[in-house]
C-alpha cells in the first residue's frame, strides 16, 4: 500500500495540472488506486481496527468502481480521492507499518 502512494504522488506531485494533463499520469493513478484497494482487502481485521477512522469498507468499494468502470471513471472523484483522502489514508498506513516493525 505505501508503494502505491509513494508512486501516486510521485507520479501527480500532487498537482492538478500534472494529472489533468497526461493520460498517462491519469492511467498509472488509477491502476495503482486499483492496487492499493485490493491490498486494502487483504489486511487482517486486527490490523484494520487499529486504524478506525479509515474508512475500510469504502476503501474496498471503490477498488470494484474503478475495475468495473461503474459509468466511466471520474477523473475529478480520482482527484478529490487523491487530494482529499490520500493523506489520512497515507499516515494510516505509515502507523500501521511502524507498529507491525516495532512488534516484529
Amino acid at each position: 500500500m505505501r508503494e502505491c502512494l509513494e508512486r501516486i504522488r510521485e507520479y501527480t506531485g500532487l498537482e492538478r495540472a500534472r494529472f489533468d494533463g497526461s493520460s498517462l499520469v491519469q492511467d498509472a493513478v488509477i491502476r495503482n488506486l486499483q492496487t492499493l484497494a485490493e491490498s486494502s482487502q487483504r489486511l487482517s481485521i486486527d490490523i484494520k481496527a487499529t486504524e478506525p477512522r479509515i474508512p475500510w469498507r469504502d476503501l474496498s468499494g471503490f477498488r470494484n468502481v474503478i475495475v468495473h468502470g461503474y459509468l466511466g471513471v471520474d477523473l475529478g472523484a480520482i482527484w478529490l480521492v487523491i487530494e482529499q483522502d490520500l493523506p489520512a489514508l497515507t499516515e494510516a498506513v505509515d502507523r500501521m507499518t511502524h507498529r507491525m516493525a516495532s512488534a516484529a
